[in-house]
């Protein structure tokens, strides 16, 4: 009976911001982030738009099959579309789950036909599959395109520099909350590769419900395009045992963490990377990622040019406002999230007698594999989207 009467009155709130003259878009962004997210694909049609700022009422025609004939993305597009079966309801019929594979293919060569600079990667289907499944066909393609010049357009680069670049912010992340498991990770020399899915699809490759699929959604699209990869730190914080339990060489570590979870508590993990992102923003660690000249050229530093209707809706400035509201009357200091870095050169060096001991075992060629698998990422995704 709680819940029904939360539930009921954050319906009557997230219509009233709808209805309001201008549409309150920062408690929109407020009602996706906090518990619960947007409650029902009824209300996702109608808020999805106004986070990504899309015209509703102006939305291009789909086009036919013509797209198909001579585009140089068909035969891949087809291949990943084909192999998506799982991320369909179970019980749907073959016709109907048919139908909509086609209108995923077309979604997908729209956007590309639209917008040439952009390039297909692997795991796409799986961000825009999951528009299809809530919002439709038509508004999919408006919303999947807007996504794609904004918050994906780094995965869509001719390389994927961009891609490794936002993986860089991990470990930092992953340093400034626990310098003990960021220590142990980086002596079994594990990397970031386990993250690659993850990031590249919005968790929809590795998430096998579909509620907590869209519940992600409504956070990333209320959020900074780089909120995704403190979400993916967010959880390997909390698994921060099993980390430290495990034997700290590559192979262990990247087994153990390439194998997420799917019990996880989302809302309290969607809370805990809302408030590292507000103490430990992207500006704080840029230098640690990558140098600034490269961090420029990504959309997660181009974000400003995003079309928003003003600051206070601004993602950033949503997350800071919950945070200070949640936490009136609690004290919320540094020393909360994170641990003292005692003996921390010690510990290296430990951990570097240790992993150096047990890396000869893997070989050189399995060394080598996961040490290079970003160089050559086309090859190594279709390993991780089987």
């Amino acid at each position: 009976a709680d819940f029904d009467a939360k539930k009921k009155i954050k319906v009557a709130e997230i219509y009233r911001a709808l209805n309001s003259d201008p549409i309150d878009v920062a408690a929109l962004r407020r009602m996706a982030i906090s518990e619960g997210g947007l409650l029902t694909d009824e209300i996702r049609c109608k808020v999805w738009p106004k986070l990504l700022n899309v015209n509703t009422d102006d939305l291009p025609p789909l086009p036919g099959k013509e797209l198909r004939e001579d585009n140089q993305d068909y035969q891949q597009v087809l291949l990943d579309v084909r192999r998506s079966l799982r991320r369909f309801p179970p019980g749907m019929p073959d016709d109907q789950r048919e139908g909509l594979q086609e209108d995923l293919i077309d979604i997908i060569l729209h956007v590309l036909k639209r917008n040439p600079h952009l390039h297909y990667y692997q795991g796409y289907h799986d961000i825009v599959v999951t528009f299809l499944l809530v919002v439709g066909d038509r508004l999919a393609s408006a919303l999947v395109e807007k996504l794609s010049t904004h918050h994906l357009r780094d995965f869509m680069d001719p390389t994927m520099d961009n891609t490794k670049h936002i993986l860089n912010y991990l470990m930092p992340i992953i340093d400034q909350v626990n310098p003990e498991v960021h220590d142990f990770m980086q002596s079994a020399e594990v990397g970031t590769i386990f993250a690659l899915s993850w990031l590249i699809t919005w968790f929809g490759h590795v998430l096998s419900d579909f509620r907590h699929v869209v519940r992600l959604y409504d956070f990333f699209l209320a959020c900074h395009p780089l909120m995704p990869i403190y979400f993916a730190a967010v959880i390997v914080l909390h698994r921060k045992q099993e980390v430290l339990d495990c034997d700290c060489d590559m192979a262990s570590v990247h087994h153990l963490l390439s194998q997420i979870p799917q019990d996880l508590p989302y809302e309290s993990l969607i809370s805990k990377a809302g408030d590292i992102f507000v103490q430990f923003p992207p500006s704080e660690l840029a230098k640690e990622a990558a140098q600034a000249a490269e961090a420029e050229r990504t959309a997660a530093f181009t974000f400003k040019d995003f079309e928003l209707a003003s600051v206070q809706q601004r993602p950033d400035t949503v997350l800071r406002q919950r945070v200070r509201e949640r936490l009136r009357g609690e004290e919320w200091t540094k020393p909360t999230l994170t641990k003292p870095r005692t003996n921390r050169f010690v510990r290296q060096a430990v951990m570097g007698l240790t992993v150096a001991l047990g890396a000869a075992a893997l070989g050189a060629a399995a060394l080598a594999m996961v040490k290079s698998a970003l160089e050559w990422a086309p090859k190594f995704e279709l390993q991780i989207f089987p």
